[in-house]
C-alpha cells in the first residue's frame, strides 16, 4: 500500500496531518524537529521522523503520495525529488511557472502532481467550479450574456482588535504581497494595479449571522483563473476578480505600514525587520481564535435585468485547539492525497479539481468534516 509522507508539521498543516493519519493508510510526519511532529501525531497512528533530504529520498517509493507544507521556495525541490521517485506531490501553493514546466514530465510517468488545494487558493477554486457547472446544466446560458464572477477570502481575528488583523506566522509573505501588481477585470475592461491596497472598495457579504461589510481589493493577477473556470474568449464577462477581505477599518490602521511598503527606498532587508516587529506585536495569543470568510459569487445579466446567480459563502472561526486557517487549508490538502490514492485525478500538474463530480465529492468531506459551507 503506498505511503504518504507529509512534510512540515506547522500550525497550518495539524488537522489534516490527523485526518490522513486517523484514514490507516501507511503515514510519515518528516519535521525538522521530531517532538513536534510526534505532538501533532499525539493519539494518531503514523511515523514521526526527522526531516533529513537524504533520508527521506531513500524513503519514498513509487506510488507514494508527498505533501509539501514546507515554504513556497521549496515546493519545487520536493517535486523534483517526486519526479526523480515515481511518486505523487501535493501543495496548497499557486503553480509556479517552473512547477508548471514539470507537466509533460509527470504525464509522461503517470504521475499527479496538485497544487491550489488549499483555502485560498483551493475551496475559492471548488466553489467557482461548481457554480459554473450549475450555470452551464440551468438552461439559461447563453455566452452573450454580462457575467461577473467575484471571489473574495480573508482570515482575521475572530475578536476584532484595533490593529484590524493578527498573525499566524511570519508577516513577510504579507508584506511582499502588497508589493505585487494586481491585474482584474471591472465594467468589462482589463484593470490593473501596482499596489493592491490603493483599489480598495468597500464589500458587503451576506453571511449565515447577517450582512457584513468589510474591505477588499484585488489579489496577483485574477484573469487567468477565467479561463480555467470556463469563461473562454466568447464570453461577456463584466467583472472577474479574485481578492482579499479585510476587517473594516483596516486601511486607516494599516496607513503607516502602506508607506514603508510604497517607499522605492525599501529593499528586502527592510521588509524583513518590519515582519520581525509586526510578529512581535501582533501574533496570534496562543489558543486565540480566527476568523476565516470565504465568498464567492456569480452573476448572470441580459440587458442588466437577472437571468442567473448563485453563490456560495464560509464564515468559521477557530477553536483553542485549532484554527479556521488551518482546519479549511490542510483538510483540503488531505482531501486531496485521498483523491490522488483514489484515482480520481488526472496525471499531469494541476490545480483543484473542476469535475464537477470530484468538487461535489471534496465538498461533502468539508461539510462531513464539521465545515460550514453554505450556498448563498
Amino acid at each position: 500500500m503506498p505511503t504518504i509522507h507529509w512534510l512540515g508539521a506547522g500550525l497550518s498543516s495539524v488537522p489534516g496531518i490527523r485526518r490522513l493519519a486517523a484514514s490507516k493508510r501507511p503515514f510519515v510526519l518528516w519535521n525538522r524537529t521530531v517532538s513536534k511532529a510526534e505532538v501533532a501525531l499525539d493519539g494518531c497512528s503514523g511515523q514521526a521522523r526527522e526531516l533529513d533530504w537524504d533520508e527521506l529520498a531513500q524513503s519514498i517509493q513509487p506510488g507514494d503520495v508527498v505533501v509539501s507544507m514546507l515554504p513556497a521556495d521549496l515546493h519545487l525541490q520536493v517535486a523534483e525529488l517526486c519526479l526523480r521517485s515515481g511518486s505523487h506531490f501535493v501543495s496548497s501553493s499557486y503553480i509556479s511557472p517552473a512547477m508548471q514546466a514539470l507537466g509533460g514530465d509527470t504525464k509522461a510517468n503517470g504521475l499527479r502532481f496538485v497544487n491550489e488545494v488549499g483555502l485560498d487558493p483551493g475551496i475559492d477554486h471548488l466553489m467557482a467550479h461548481s457554480l459554473m457547472a450549475d450555470y452551464q446544466a440551468s438552461g439559461v446560458m447563453n455566452p452573450a450574456h454580462e457575467h461577473c464572477l467575484r471571489s473574495f477570502c480573508g482570515g482575521f481575528p475572530s475578536r476584532a482588535n484595533d490593529f484590524r488583523y493578527k498573525f499566524s506566522w511570519s508577516p513577510l509573505g504579507v508584506l511582499r504581497a502588497l508589493k505585487t501588481p494586481a491585474r482584474w477585470i471591472e465594467e468589462g475592461v482589463e484593470t490593473k494595479t501596482d499596489k493592491p491596497w490603493k483599489a480598495l472598495s468597500s464589500y458587503t457579504v451576506n453571511l449565515p449571522g447577517g450582512e457584513e461589510t468589510f474591505q477588499a481589493y484585488p489579489n496577483r493577477d485574477s484573469i487567468p483563473f477565467a479561463e480555467q473556470y470556463g469563461f473562454n474568449s466568447e464570453f461577456n464577462l463584466r467583472a472577474f476578480v479574485r481578492g482579499t477581505l479585510r476587517l473594516d477599518g483596516w486601511a486607516e490602521a494599516w496607513q503607516d505600514i502602506f508607506a514603508v511598503v510604497e517607499d522605492s527606498a525599501t529593499d528586502e532587508d527592510e521588509l524583513k525587520l518590519l515582519s520581525d516587529s509586526l510578529w512581535k506585536q501582533h501574533a496570534y495569543d496562543p489558543g486565540e481564535p480566527d476568523r476565516v470568510i470565504l465568498h464567492v459569487e456569480m452573476t448572470v445579466t441580459d440587458g442588466g435585468q437577472p437571468v442567473w446567480n448563485g453563490g456560495y459563502v464560509l464564515d468559521e472561526h477557530g477553536k483553542a485547539t485549532d484554527s479556521a486557517m488551518a482546519r479549511l487549508v490542510s483538510k483540503t490538502v488531505s482531501i486531496a492525497v485521498e483523491a490522488i490514492l483514489d484515482g480520481e485525478l488526472p496525471p499531469g500538474v494541476s490545480a483543484a479539481p473542476s469535475n464537477p463530480q470530484v468538487v461535489n465529492a471534496w465538498m461533502s468531506k468539508l461539510i462531513a468534516s464539521g465545515e460550514r459551507i453554505v450556498r448563498a
